[in-house]
């Protein structure tokens, strides 16, 4: 059993960072370890925190067993051995996102799901600040957590990631939902059953939860009494008080119960996914008190995020779509369905393939022989998108992004859309989905007349 007061960072990456500047402002006696031997945080860590011991490369298990407490990066599996042996020891493994909750004063909204959640989080950050709230937006998305905390925040917006849940024990947010859960992680987790009980997490001490009609997995498994619990769907048939959409004199309406909030067509971000969204959002903004007049406004201005379904060219009448942000299935096949409904009978050409990361990539089937002219193939697993496609499904394979633009554009007809949604991760080709996306998009705008 550790009996000292140290505290070992096990990750320096940027949460790894935040804890160092939290641990040092308030007089904390830690240290830092990294499995890699030229983290990224490295060269910051030596200039500004030059006092700071830190251990690169193999974990030294012993060192780790000195510790009362390890705060380990998301990016690390606790299921280490070396951190498990830890953990045996006596040895309290946590992470930024449960210190952050243990001294963060201003209510937290806690977002988390397998799709939607930097677009949710993002929207619901905009209605406060359009409500007049001095508002923090972090976690999974843009700043750590930590670096957030400020004496004159009234509020937390936080994305959070299963990784980043699997450390936390008592997150004790004013109000949290799961979005959805789709195959994803599937290198680190035992199973779709494993990965969803990472993000229930998120539900642990919540004052208030938000859940989601159409996705069963949004609900808790384990409810607790005294929970104040909303409600939103997007299927018009579906009985609820809640946030739904409605159909009202032939159009179709954001809506809470009876009263009508928007027309679905003033909305700039299209498809069932992004109504989703929006309602998830106006559910968690209710709950904390937010204007419900003050929300949608916030709607009204908001035009999605960068890599999301984002609307990036048309050239000789076809329209190019970058959602690089499209890493697993789900947000794929939400992406294909949501863009699929809104073309009025056009067609998709999808540019699909990259890391899958162990997923099966079988649901995609339908969707894609139902709003897909062809799909363009590229990346490490590109032949496993190939496989369950349907035999008179059209597909190509192309070598680097420019070119699988070029074979969409021969493809596609007038009215259709070239939608860059490849169902998985980018490192076999890219740095990241950001840079795999802006490629997409210099091809898509560069293209000839």
């Amino acid at each position: 059993m550790a009996t000292s007061d140290l505290s070992i960072i096990v990750g320096l990456g940027k949460s790894g960072l935040s804890l160092v500047r939290y641990l040092t402002k308030q007089g904390i006696r830690f240290a830092v370890v990294d499995t890699r031997t030229n983290p990224p945080e490295l060269a910051t860590l030596h200039t500004n925190f030059p006092q700071v011991a830190v251990k690169c490369g193999e974990l030294d298990i012993n060192f780790l067993c000195t510790a009362k407490t390890l705060y380990v990066s998301p990016g690390l599996d606790l299921k280490m051995p070396a951190l498990q042996i830890a953990a045996k020891q006596g040895v309290n493994l946590s992470g930024d996102i449960e210190l952050f909750s243990q001294v963060a004063k201003a209510p937290i909204i806690a977002i988390t799901g397998s799709n939607g959640k930097s677009t949710v989080t993002t929207l619901v950050g905009e209605m406060a600040k359009t409500a007049g709230k001095k508002v923090a937006i972090g976690g999974n998305l843009g700043e750590p957590a930590l670096n957030l905390l400020a004496d004159d925040i009234e509020l937390y917006v936080l994305e959070l990631s299963s990784f980043q849940l699997e450390s936390c024990h008592q997150l004790n947010a004013e109000v949290a939902t799961i979005l959805n859960v789709t195959e994803d992680h599937m290198d680190r987790y035992q199973g779709l059953a494993d990965y969803a009980a990472a993000k229930q997490r998120v539900f642990i001490g919540a004052k208030q939860i938000v859940v989601n009609l159409d996705d069963p997995s949004s609900n808790p498994v384990t409810p607790t009494n005294g929970q104040v619990r909303w409600e939103y769907t997007t299927h018009t048939n579906q009985p609820t008080k809640g946030f739904k959409i409605a159909h009202n004199q032939g159009k179709d309406w954001l809506a809470l119960g009876d009263q009508l909030i928007m027309l679905l067509d003033e909305l700039k971000i299209k498809g069932r996914h992004n109504w989703s969204n929006a309602l998830a959002a106006l559910a968690l903004g209710n709950a904390v008190g937010l204007p419900l007049q003050k929300m949608k406004q916030a709607l009204l201005n908001f035009k999605g995020l960068r890599h999301r379904c984002e609307w990036v060219a048309e050239k000789a009448a076809v329209t190019y779509f970058n959602d690089s942000k499209a890493t697993n299935v789900g947000a794929a096949l939400a992406a294909i369905s949501g863009l699929g409904e809104s073309l009025h009978g056009n067609k998709i050409v999808l540019i699909a393939g990259g890391d899958g990361k162990g997923a099966d990539f079988s649901s995609l089937e339908k969707a894609i022989s139902h709003y897909c002219r062809a799909v363009v193939l590229l990346g490490r697993d590109a032949s496993l998108i190939d496989k369950i496609l349907a035999i008179d499904t059209f597909r190509v394979y192309v070598k680097s992004i420019d070119e699988a633009v070029k074979q969409a554009a021969q493809l596609a007809h007038t009215g259709d859309a070239v939608l860059l949604a490849p169902a998985c991760a980018s490192w076999d080709m890219f740095n990241n989905f950001e840079e795999r996306g802006d490629l997409f998009a210099k091809a898509a705008r560069e293209l000839a007349e």
